[in-house]
């Protein structure tokens, strides 16, 4: 058997920036267990897996598309950057036709538009919750250290801990950090928590125009450091235009890839989250 994958780095236009995403178009669903080979292949934060809906459809005519996304060790519910990265297979690779593109996922229907060079992707808004920092000191421990902290937030639905440093801190502190994967993992251990999203206020001093920076780990996921998080943003997104008063706003995740995301808040409870992508390879896997 011989599938198609593409490696598409996801929010950026520059290759070998933004977050890396492989993208295997299907003829048919295959088992969880060669899905899950096939994604510890790869070793990228996220594999996915596109399907026909509708066997009449093709990649070039059809609208509807199931999507499945796998990290190295497992299927996760949500994930930004491959949702985007398989648009940009379909739009970019098998012309499809539609201007808009809907795919069934374990996070119910996400649709992408065109939009101008990039792609709006149609994604939940989860609001997290103010959480006591003594309740999670051991995990705010391995992920800052001593450095200050101004709020701590738990997403229930995603199990993604917020943890905003202090407005003290600049961006070189966040880019700073050196979060050991072991010890993190190791500092919550419950369930409660699957991954750690470390932000701060933007500063018209450096880079002017980002409302925000953040970092995201994710070792319960197998995953030490995502470069660019789409997911994530729908927490940040709801949590800094609350704190922004803004609907529309500019994110930079500053990974040692680091990407870009325009986000907007909307009225229905959902958020646009827009970025770009570009191709670095294709290729073929033999099964």
């Amino acid at each position: 058997m011989e599938i198609p994958v593409f490696t598409i780095d996801a929010f950026t236009k520059v290759p070998f920036k933004g977050n890396p995403a492989a993208v295997c178009p299907l003829t048919h669903e295959l088992s969880v267990d060669v899905y899950q080979k096939i994604a510890a292949e790869m070793n990228l934060s996220e594999t996915a897996f596109i399907t026909r809906t509708n066997p009449s459809d093709s990649f070039t005519t059809g609208s509807r598309f199931s999507l499945r996304w796998f990290t190295p060790a497992t299927e996760v519910n949500l994930c930004g950057h491959a949702t985007l990265a398989s648009a940009a297979a379909l739009f970019q690779h098998e012309k499809n036709v539609n201007p808009v593109l809907v795919f069934e996922t374990r996070s119910g229907d996400l649709s992408v538009t065109r939009q101008g060079e990039g792609y709006a992707m149609d994604f939940p808004l989860y609001t997290p919750t103010k959480e006591d920092p003594n309740g999670f000191r051991d995990v705010l421990k391995a992920a800052v250290g001593n450095h200050p902290v101004q709020d701590v937030y738990l997403c229930s639905n995603t199990k993604n801990l917020l943890i905003r440093l202090d407005d003290s801190c600049d961006r070189s502190v966040l880019t700073s950090l050196k979060v050991d994967p072991v010890a993190l993992q190791s500092s919550e251990t419950s369930g409660r928590v699957m991954g750690v999203i470390v932000t701060i206020k933007g500063s018209p001093v450096e880079q002017p125009g980002y409302d925000f920076f953040s970092r995201y780990f994710a070792p319960w996921y197998g995953v030490p450091e995502d470069p660019v998080t789409g997911s994530t943003h729908t927490i940040l997104g709801s949590y800094w235009s609350k704190k922004l008063n803004k609907k529309k706003m500019l994110a930079y995740q500053c990974s040692r890839r680091g990407g870009e995301l325009e986000l907007e808040v909307r009225d229905d409870g959902r958020i646009n989250i827009i970025g770009q992508a570009v191709t670095v390879l294709q290729g073929t896997i033999t099964l």
